[in-house]
């Protein structure tokens, strides 16, 4: 019985979150080991499916880069990165997009239904719902060319909202078109700041395979305002991989989203945790007047 009752209250302690975010739109960037182990991916789903049934608008956005990378070295191409991102040329495009929209989405859409979501998997080719154009990277000071990687232009949310308002879970994998009618590659993180961005989201939550944002003296940082995080860049304590997604989080603020959490994908459940509780388990990044 003591067992029931603190599991009671649980729910109860859960409850004031449950009515602030029901008919909210929180989107969700799945990515790092939480695609790769299994126990962790069902513990993502159900934690999604959960969100969509107690009121909540979950969007997904998946990255795919180890997929991609292993299916590259079963074709005898090898992978090449520039400042981050993957340089690909016409036969990396095809393959990654082989793989990201008839694989890994498909997966992880199959996987939400069996958890008694209805997940409809989509990339930014369909309806053309992510216009982009070719990104240029810089080495040396000098444009290089990484071929098709693309730079978002303009997401068109109609197709995402009519999912969402007819009970579905949209999965989409970070594939863009331009008005030719060419696809290209974009990072996963972008993709996700720029839908959340779009949609005026509530929240977006990238599942990471980090605790969150650390302080000069290594300590986890459970609050930061987009100011405190351009400081830390500036500082140098934001570096490396940490740039450009902590920059995207301070774009998704400034387009009107309004909290913006790093967390760590490798607990289970937790996106519950984050959303659910009064602390989280990462590091939120939030605007000067959250």
């Amino acid at each position: 019985m003591e067992e029931l009752i603190r599991r009671a209250g649980i729910l109860i302690d859960a409850l004031p979150y449950m009515q602030k975010f029901a008919g909210k739109t929180v989107v969700i960037k799945y990515g790092g080991k939480a695609m790769i182990n299994d126990s962790l991916k069902n513990s993502v789903m159900e934690d999604i499916t959960l969100l969509k049934y107690i009121g909540i608008n979950p969007i997904v956005v998946h990255g795919g880069g180890p997929d991609i990378s292993k299916a590259l070295e079963e074709r005898g191409i090898k992978s090449r990165f520039i400042n981050g991102l993957r340089v690909t040329d016409k036969a990396t495009m095809e393959t990654a997009q082989q793989v990201l929209i008839g694989k890994t989405n498909k997966e992880i859409v199959a996987l939400l239904n069996t958890k008694g979501g209805r997940a409809v998997g989509i990339s930014g080719i369909d309806g053309s719902f992510i216009e982009c154009k070719k990104q240029m990277s810089e080495v040396d000071g000098k444009p290089a060319d990484i071929g098709y990687v693309g730079d978002i232009v303009h997401v068109k949310h109609c197709l995402i909202d009519l999912l969402a308002a007819d009970q579905y879970i949209p999965v989409i994998a970070p594939i863009g078109t331009d008005e030719e009618g060419n696809s290209y590659n974009i990072n996963a993180d972008t993709v996700a700041a720029a839908v959340a961005t779009a949609l005026k989201a509530e929240k977006l939550i990238l599942l990471t395979d980090i605790d969150g944002i650390r302080d000069e003296n290594g300590n986890v940082i459970y609050e930061a305002t987009t100011h405190e995080i351009h400081d830390m860049i500036d500082s140098g304590v934001i570096n490396g991989g940490m740039i450009p997604k902590s920059l995207g989080c301070c774009e998704a603020i400034d387009g009107g989203v309004k909290g913006v959490h790093i967390i760590d994908g490798r607990i289970p459940h937790c996106l519950l945790l984050e959303i659910f509780t009064k602390t989280g388990i990462g590091t939120l990044i939030k605007s000067d007047n959250y």
